[in-house]
């Protein structure tokens, strides 16, 4: 299994200089390099300070000039709101500057939030249908000529424009979930993405389980799959628990950009109180510590050897938390000097 790591720029007050928040993303990222990770991935959203990400193809091409090996991935573009001519174009673009380190990672999105402001009256089942739309466009429009006649992408003969430095292009990955979502990606040859979230276990096997009989109905097809989770090394047992504390605060704020129904003002959400964050208990910390890839050292490895003894390919370190940018450091060090080698 191969490791990777998850990252946006994330603010949690007015107070914070995007600026600083850069240099901590550029940071935590050259750490990933150095430490001998696969790949660094980031994403894209719009208008919201709790993941700033608004192309993260600018992200990219900023990291490759601060990184020597990793490849540099989109997790993920979210394909409703991008031409698929303007994909193939940017992502061939980003390829090409890079070097082919691009791994471009898709989704169809998530956020209403995202939806009412991109793409008024779009939702979740449109969405995919886009993406799925537009995804199998790609590898055409990077080979050569190709015209499309869709249900809602239409244009005559066009070729992607530079060409990619990776032969074919680059590897696409979709974000998977439900069965549908597998089938499609790994019948087009695409890598599998999955997250899931706060649920622990039982999603991780369900998710795995979809994408091996998506595998068994498409066989010759050799697609990989990404594990992408929480994920914080503790120096002991008491760090670990605030740890806990600190993810159960991150995903009730998660849970709230994700329900749309607070007030949000220059990019913030309107804050929890206390009340609200110990009054969520399905994202209470004992839940969370059961659930996510949090321990200490050799709990963590014990966890990453089951994900990797059930098939998954890759593990992403998803650091996103709400932690100061030194406590996402001591983690992410810890994970790297005393997790990794578990795995050389």
């Amino acid at each position: 299994m191969e490791f990777s790591l998850f990252a946006h720029m994330e603010r949690l007050t007015p107070d914070q200089p995007h600026e600083v928040l850069h240099e901590e993303f550029i940071s935590l990222c050259k750490m990933a390099d150095e430490g001998g990770m696969r790949a660094i991935w980031t994403g894209e959203h719009h208008g919201m300070e709790f993941t700033i990400a608004p192309n993260p193809f600018l992200s990219i091409v900023d990291l490759a000039h601060h990184t020597k090996n990793v490849r540099l991935g989109t997790g993920t573009v979210i394909a409703p709101f991008w031409h698929p001519i303007r994909l193939a174009g940017e992502a061939a673009a980003t390829d090409m500057i890079t070097g082919g380190r691009l791994e471009l990672g898709i989704a169809r999105g998530a956020y209403s939030y995202e939806y009412e402001r991109m793409m008024p009256g779009l939702d979740a089942a449109q969405a995919g249908a886009r993406m799925r739309e537009s995804a199998p466009l790609l590898r055409p429009l990077w080979s050569g000529d190709c015209a499309h006649e869709g249900a809602y992408y239409s244009f005559p003969s066009t070729t992607a424009v530079p060409k990619a430095a990776q032969a074919g292009g680059p590897p696409i990955w979709i974000a998977a979930r439900e069965e549908a979502s597998h089938s499609f990606g790994v019948e087009n040859g695409f890598n599998i993405q999955v997250t899931p979230l706060w649920q622990g276990m039982e999603a991780i096997t369900t998710l795995k389980q979809r994408f091996d009989d998506a595998r068994a109905r498409s066989p010759g097809k050799t697609p990989k799959i990404m594990l992408l989770h929480h994920t914080y090394v503790g120096r002991d047992d008491a760090d670990v628990a605030q740890a806990a504390k600190e993810i159960s605060r991150y995903y009730c704020y998660f849970g709230a950009w994700f329900q749309n129904k607070r007030p949000v003002r220059n990019g913030l959400i309107e804050a929890l109180s206390d009340e609200e964050i110990a009054g969520n208990n399905m994202m209470a910390p004992e839940n969370l510590l059961r659930d996510l890839t949090i321990g200490t050292k050799q709990e963590v490895i014990d966890r990453l050897r089951r994900y990797e003894d059930m098939g998954y390919d890759e593990f992403s370190f998803w650091i996103d938390t709400g932690m100061t940018h030194q406590r996402k450091r001591d983690s992410l060090a810890r994970f790297l000097d005393d997790v990794l080698p578990a795995f050389a």
